[in-house]
C-alpha cells in the first residue's frame, strides 16, 4: 500500500487542566514516540490512562503508538473509543482520520471510508482526509471487482463440473445399458442346448404323432372295407390329435 499521504497524527501538546502524573507520562510517552521507540511509548500512554480513563491527548496517541507496531486492529480500538469524547472538531477530526488509516489498512474499506467521511465533516478542508479518501474509495472498487471476478470464476467451474458429471453419468449409463443389453442377447450355453433339445423333443413328437396318424386312418380304412366285406359290426374309432 502507498502510505506517502496515509498520515498519523500526534498530539503533542498536553492538557494543562491534567494531573501531574498523566502529564508525565504522556510527555515520557511523546518523547519515546518521537525516538521511534513505539511499544516503550505505548507503556507511557498506557500509565496515563490508568490515572486517568478519558484522558483523549493519551488515548489518542496510545492509538498512534499502535499503529506504528503494526498492530491495526488495537490503534482501531482506540481511536474508535475518542468519537464519544468531548473535546474540540479538529481533535475528534484527527482521531477520525486515523481511525480511517487503522482500517484501511486491515482493507476494511467500507470502515475506512465512513471514518474519513466523519473526519471531513469535522474538518472539511483537511487535504490528507480527502487524499485517504479517494483512496480508500478506490481500493473498494477493486476489492468489488475482485470479488465478483472470483465469484463468476466459481459460478463458471461449478457448471463446468457439473457439466462433466452429467457427461460422466450419461457416459455410464449408456455403458450399463448396453452391457445389459448384451446379458441379455447373450444365451448361456447350457440354456441354449436345452432349448435346442427342447425343440428336438417337440419336432419328434410331432413327427410320431403324425405316423400314428396315418397307421389310425389305416387302419379305420381297413375296418370298413372288412365291415363291407363279413358285415362285422366293429366299434369306430376315435382320432384326436394332440398338438
Amino acid at each position: 500500500m502507498n502510505t506517502k499521504h496515509i498520515t498519523i497524527l500526534l498530539i503533542i501538546i498536553v492538557n494543562v487542566a491534567f494531573s501531574q502524573k498523566e502529564r508525565k507520562y504522556i510527555r515520557g510517552g511523546n518523547n519515546l514516540y518521537n525516538k521511534e521507540k513505539y511499544s516503550d511509548a505505548e507503556v507511557e500512554y498506557s500509565k496515563a490512562i490508568n490515572e486517568n480513563k478519558e484522558n483523549f491527548d493519551a488515548t489518542f496517541n496510545l492509538g498512534d503508538a499502535l499503529y506504528r507496531q503494526n498492530k491495526f486492529d488495537q490503534a482501531e480500538k482506540e481511536f474508535g473509543k475518542l468519537s464519544n469524547y468531548e473535546t474540540s472538531k479538529e481533535n475528534l477530526s484527527k482521531a477520525f482520520h486515523n481511525l480511517g488509516n487503522s482500517q484501511l489498512q486491515q482493507k476494511k474499506y467500507e470502515e475506512s471510508i465512513e471514518s474519513y467521511k466523519n473526519a471531513l465533516r469535522k474538518n472539511p478542508t483537511d487535504i490528507d482526509t480527502k487524499y485517504n479518501l479517494a483512496y480508500a474509495q478506490k481500493m473498494l472498487k477493486q476489492q468489488q471487482q475482485q470479488n465478483k471476478d472470483n465469484k463468476d470464476n466459481k459460478d463458471n467451474k461449478d457448471k463446468k463440473d457439473n457439466k462433466d458429471n452429467k457427461d460422466k453419468k450419461d457416459k455410464k449409463d449408456n455403458k450399463d445399458n448396453k452391457d445389459k443389453k448384451n446379458q441379455e442377447n447373450k444365451q448361456n450355453p447350457k440354456d441354449e442346448k436345452q432349448n435346442k433339445d427342447k425343440k428336438q423333443d417337440q419336432q419328434m413328437t410331432k413327427k410320431e404323432a403324425e405316423q400314428m396318424l396315418k397307421s389310425l386312418e389305416n387302419d379305420e380304412k381297413k375296418l370298413q372295407e372288412l365291415k363291407k366285406g363279413k358285415k362285422i359290426k366293429g366299434k369306430k374309432i376315435k382320432v384326436e390329435k394332440d398338438w
